[in-house]
């Protein structure tokens, strides 16, 4: 599915490009107007990157994190280092096995998305847009109903509109 995303600056001219979208036969469950006094960004589903970022971190330690340990218990057991003499052989298969979990929450931060939570400050510009008081037309479908939807705003002359 494209989205065809339609930002106005004032309310009217939203409620106008949504009411000539109805009146050409659109369906209405794939049209939606965000900002004040509609649907905000996240009833609409568009989430944080900020906030999809940590999600994935979590869910992917979730998995990671469990069989890093393992790994280092494995590790530790099948090749018999001794790396720490004072903690004896079960204090190195317990070592080995919370570096692995280490190594597990590392894997699951840089590859979840961990970087763009540290290098990336920018939030969507679709909920800058709505911030500063616009509003967003928005147009689920496929290519065709993109590009005649398109047609339809053009004319109404919108801040901006893009088609993802």
């Amino acid at each position: 599915m494209r989205y065809l995303v339609a930002a106005f600056l004032d309310r009217a001219d939203a409620e106008e490009a949504y009411s000539r979208l109805e009146s050409s036969n659109f369906s209405m469950d794939d049209i939606a107007i965000l900002g004040d006094g509609f649907q905000t960004t996240d009833e609409f589903g568009l989430q944080s990157p900020k906030e999809a970022a940590w999600t994935q971190v979590r869910r992917m330690a979730i998995w990671l994190v469990p069989f890093g340990f393992g790994g280092g218990v494995v590790f530790d057991v099948l090749t018999g280092l001794n790396t720490f003499q004072w903690t004896g052989t079960l204090g190195n298969q317990i070592l080995g096995g919370l570096l692995g979990a280490g190594s597990g929450l590392m894997g699951s931060f840089f590859i979840g998305g961990g970087p763009a939570l540290l290098f990336n400050n920018n939030e969507t510009p679709y909920r800058d847009r709505i911030a500063e008081g616009e509003y967003l037309v928005v147009v689920n479908g496929g290519e065709s109903i993109i590009t005649q939807a398109a047609r339809i705003i053009q004319a109404l002359e919108p801040a901006t509109i893009e088609a993802r």
